[in-house]
């Protein structure tokens, strides 16, 4: 056995662990290979042999959990690049022009329905509908970028469509519904801050404009495909659930099937040919994504095995460091470096979780797994790597100065937010708990 490794602090040498990870990442390493180089470098660290890391990622990839969440993030993102190759989401946008008068909505509202499909890089996407919107607004680059980059990611704390968001509930083992219902809120209070970041807009006076307003029926036949994902796919999992409690797949079987059908109503509302098709399903992307996802699971197969969850409770006890300070401080660094949420669900849920179990504090997990994602997402929004924030500066030729100066205070706002939510959160269930045994 590798003594001198074992006599290394356990917390020494995953945080080693990450640091190649997050240097494979800013070295532009993909994140799947990022992950499957942890996981062997994770296995080696805490004394696995090569045979054994494999053994521990074969089983990682044969769950029923990692296919079925690798099969829901591969439909998303055919969804999303169907509605974009048809051209529907143009369409959504246009026949929304005008169901709104106040300009300041308006600017907010595009980018943020833009958000409501997890598409890469969807700022750009966005760019140009905000920019036309802010013809009567005095807004300078900075600003218009900051509304355009803030707003398109209101959505992603609780969202079902965000492939963070349905690892969390996969890793943690909640369910889907009660997550979605204690983060929505967050969307709320992002909301408010980023309006309140833009004050200025207010300020600008457009002049009026009587538009007479288009019908709704239009943008809700737009709109179509994600209430078939959103109504009938979140409620037929919740009904699969009651009627076949022994199914453990039976949430992610109504998603599946929903996903399907509005990517087919998409395919056959829109004539796609066989080459359209072939091109969404065949994209570089998408199986750039199903990869991570799996490479994820792999690392967190291998992180089980491997007893180094243990090790490092062990040694974050011996340091009496609070528990509540690594759930903020962990997510918030990995989503800063890494840009992007998956890779911070990946890279630090599987580890908070166990710590969450040992330390005995598995009751609260909602409420934990709300501030990570808080903390990991306003880490996200900071990063200068995050695609969506280039997209945006690049299209609004603006520097990262002109955006921060808008984007750290409602960053910072929100996670106080998420500490007091969390306050709120660990109480009421305390006080649950204490009520009925």
């Amino acid at each position: 056995r590798m003594t001198i490794l074992y006599q290394i602090p356990a917390l020494l040498r995953i945080t080693i662990v990450f640091v190649l990870m997050l240097m494979a990442i800013r070295k532009k390493l993909s994140l799947g290979n990022a992950f499957v180089l942890g996981a062997i470098a994770l296995g080696i660290f805490f004394e696995e042999s090569l045979w054994a890391i494999a053994i521990s990622a074969a089983e990682s990839l044969l769950d029923p959990k990692s296919v079925s969440l690798a099969l829901i993030v591969s439909l998303i993102l055919i969804l999303s690049n169907s509605m974009e190759k048809a051209g529907q989401m143009q369409r959504l946008l246009t026949s929304f022009r005008g169901l709104v008068s106040n300009p300041r909505l308006n600017l907010t509202i595009f980018p943020a329905l833009i958000g409501l499909l997890p598409m890469p890089g969807g700022a750009a996407f966005s760019a140009p509908m905000v920019k036309e919107l802010s013809t009567q607004l005095r807004l300078n680059g900075g600003q218009l970028s900051f509304v355009n980059y803030w707003f398109r990611h209101i959505w992603e704390y609780w969202w079902p469509l965000y492939p963070g968001v349905l690892m969390t509930v996969v890793l943690a083992d909640l369910k889907l519904s009660v997550f979605v219902l204690f983060m929505a809120p967050l969307t709320l209070t992002a909301i408010i801050f980023g309006q309140n970041a833009i004050r200025i807009i207010e300020r600008s006076r457009p002049q009026a404009v009587h538009v007479r307003r288009p019908p709704i029926m239009p943008f809700l036949n737009e709109l179509t495909p994600i209430l078939i994902v959103i109504v009938p796919g979140l409620s037929s999992g919740l009904l699969l659930s009651r009627l076949f409690p022994d199914f453990f797949l039976a949430k992610e079987t109504g998603l599946i099937v929903c996903l399907s059908i509005a990517i087919f109503w998409i395919w056959r509302k829109n004539n796609f040919t066989s080459r359209q098709t072939h091109d969404v399903l065949l994209n570089k992307h998408l199986l750039t994504m199903v990869y991570m996802v799996l490479a994820i699971f792999i690392f967190k197969g291998v992180l089980t095995d491997s007893q180094a969850i243990d090790a490092i409770s062990n040694d974050l006890m011996n340091l009496k460091l609070p528990l509540l300070v690594i759930v903020a401080l962990l997510p918030f660094v990995v989503g800063l470096v890494g840009g992007i949420a998956i890779a911070f669900v990946g890279g630090t849920f599987p580890i908070l979780i166990a710590m969450i179990h040992s330390m005995g504090e598995t009751q609260y997990m909602l409420a934990y797994m709300m501030l990570a994602m808080v903390c990991g997402f306003a880490g996200v929004l900071l990063s200068p790597l995050h695609l969506c924030l280039v997209l945006s500066n690049e299209y609004f030729k603006t520097g990262l100065s002109s955006v921060y100066r808008y984007l750290w205070l409602p960053c910072l706002a929100l996670v106080v937010s998420a500490f007091g939510y969390f306050g709120l959160l660990h109480w009421g269930r305390s006080m649950l708990v204490a009520v009925i045994p």
